[in-house]
């Protein structure tokens, strides 16, 4: 069914106006007939942040700013959904034209701009599906005009932490102004200890809820060991690596397009968002899991990721390329993996070759 579905609506949706085709894809999802979910192979299973995963492949955030089809992509044989970025109060986001397909490239550009229904809408769409099952965490943001920051995530915190099954504070979008400015020790040293303390103060209501960091590729060396440092101090669940890219690889084909303003997605972004894994995990010793996000194409990237050191990856911008079955494909290839090499768990081989990519030339 899912090859019949690609096969025809991929050619419509590409033909489309990028955010015309997201609109319709959503639309599309929220009419899916309920399909039986197909069990996905014991070996596939990953424990992080306290949370059962039946398999390691997520929808990073982005696609569905507005928790509208979080059970629909779940049934698709995603092992967890991400939705958002939410802002406290509703927001349009940047002019359009704001998102950009670099065909050539099998890559994305956007400028969106937290552009969201606002918390309100969001907490009631995820409280109206609470006993559905699955997870679902929520990626949460600062409103543009905001004076204060770090009291949106508060209070995001506080708004959905009865309905979120993780938290990812995103801090890393190049399309808000001064937003990555988070990023910065001090300011993200005093943003985690009250996103903590917000998560500590409701946990005896609405039970544990990790709280996870999402960090940029751009980040230099030097401000990584910062950014790895404070959250291991503040004790945070887990980290996110990476959001998207503003640099321009000088391999990019679609040269024109590249020139817009906004965020790199896609398979450009898959050599430094996973160097940027490697670094992370050989700082993080343990102290926490991984998600691996950035060009995840197919089994073979997927693998990369991991023995990267990722725990569980997120995808988006294949599926425009490549459609719903790369889930499966995924998932096929590594179970197939695990069976060729004799291994019981995907945690056997998390951060396999990072101590090697860590000494490779830094890609570019």
């Amino acid at each position: 069914m899912i090859r019949a579905f690609d096969t025809f609506s991929l050619p419509l949706l590409r033909f489309l106006d990028p955010e015309d085709a997201h609109r319709l894809a959503i639309q599309g999802l929220r009419l899916l007939p309920p399909l039986r979910l197909k069990l996905d192979d014991p070996k596939l299973s990953v424990r992080a942040f306290g949370l059962n995963f039946p398999n390691p492949i997520g929808m990073a955030a982005g696609f569905d700013k507005n928790a509208e089809v979080p059970d629909a992509l779940l049934r698709l044989g995603f092992g967890f959904v991400e939705i958002g970025s939410v802002t406290p109060r509703p927001q349009e986001g940047n002019p359009r034209t704001r998102l950009f397909r670099l065909e050539r490239d099998e890559a994305v550009i956007n400028r969106m701009g937290f552009n969201n229904d606002g918390a309100e809408a969001v907490l009631r769409r995820l409280a109206a599906r609470a006993n559905l099952g699955g997870i679902v965490g929520v990626n949460v943001g600062a409103n543009k005009d905001s004076p204060d920051r770090v009291a949106d995530y508060v209070k995001l915190i506080e708004m959905f932490a009865p309905v979120a099954d993780y938290f990812t504070v995103n801090v890393s979008s190049p399309n808000t102004p001064g937003l990555r400015n988070l990023q910065q020790a001090k300011m993200l040293d005093e943003l985690l200890a009250r996103v903590i303390d917000a998560r500590e103060r409701v946990r005896t209501e609405a039970g544990d809820s990790p709280v996870l960091l999402k960090i940029a590729p751009d980040l230099s060396l030097a401000e990584l060991d910062e950014v790895v440092h404070i959250a291991r101090s503040r004790r945070v669940d887990g980290m996110i690596v990476s959001n998207t890219t503003v640099a321009r690889p000088a391999s990019l084909r679609e040269t024109n397009r590249a020139k817009e303003q906004g965020g790199l997605s896609g398979r450009p972004l898959f050599r430094l968002s996973t160097r940027m894994v490697a670094e992370t995990f050989v700082r993080t010793e343990a102290a926490f899991p991984l998600i691996g996000v950035g060009g995840i194409d197919s089994g073979g990237a997927a693998l990369t990721k991991i023995r990267a050191g990722a725990s569980l990856i997120q995808l988006y911008s294949s599926l425009i390329y490549k459609g719903l079955a790369v889930i499966d494909q995924i998932k096929s290839d590594l179970a197939s993996t695990l069976l060729r090499t004799g291994r019981e768990s995907l945690s056997e081989i998390v951060g396999a070759d990072a101590a090697t990519i860590t000494a490779e030339p830094w890609p570019i």
